[in-house]
C-alpha cells in the first residue's frame, strides 16, 4: 500500500521508475491486474474502476494501461490479454496502445488460473499471474 503518490496534472506518475517495463494482466471486459509472487491484485483508480471505458479496443487498452501506470507508478510495457474470443487484431491494437503482448488468452482460461476469485475479476487476475511468469522469462526480472 502506498502512503502517498505524486502525479502530474494529467494523472500520470511523476518521475516514473527507470528500467524494464512492468507486465500486467488485462481483461478486455475492463479490468487490469498485477501479480507479485503469484499473488495478483486488481488495480483500481482513485474512484474504483474509474467508470466507463472507451469502446474502441486500442483506446480501451490505452486506458487500462494508463490506469495500471498510475496505480503502480511505473511504466507498463507488456501484457497478457484475456478476451472473450480470439481476435487477430488484438496484437496491433495493443501495439498502438504501447503494449507488447506476451500472450492472448480466452477469458475462461485466464479465469481458471485465479480459482476462487470473483467472476468480474478472475480473468484479469489469471492474466496477471500468467504475465508475471512470462515477464520473468522475457524481461529477465
Amino acid at each position: 500500500m502506498k502512503l502517498f503518490q505524486i502525479e502530474e496534472p494529467d494523472g500520470s506518475p511523476a518521475e516514473a521508475a527507470e528500467g524494464p517495463g512492468t507486465a500486467v494482466g488485462i481483461d478486455l471486459a475492463g479490468a487490469v491486474a498485477f501479480a507479485v509472487g503469484g499473488n495478483a491484485e486488481i488495480l483500481r483508480g482513485r474512484e474504483g474502476m474509474e467508470g466507463a471505458l472507451p469502446a474502441a479496443v486500442a483506446e480501451r487498452l490505452g486506458a487500462l494501461k494508463a490506469r495500471a501506470e498510475r496505480s503502480l507508478a511505473r511504466p507498463v510495457t507488456h501484457a497478457v490479454i484475456a478476451a472473450e474470443a480470439a481476435d487477430a487484431a488484438l496484437p496491433a491494437a495493443a501495439n498502438a496502445a504501447g503494449l507488447t503482448v506476451l500472450r492472448l488468452m480466452l477469458r475462461k482460461d485466464a479465469a481458471a488460473l485465479a480459482a476462487g476469485a470473483s467472476p468480474q475479476e478472475a480473468a484479469a487476475l489469471g492474466a496477471a499471474i500468467c504475465a508475471e511468469e512470462m515477464a520473468s522469462q522475457e524481461l529477465g526480472s
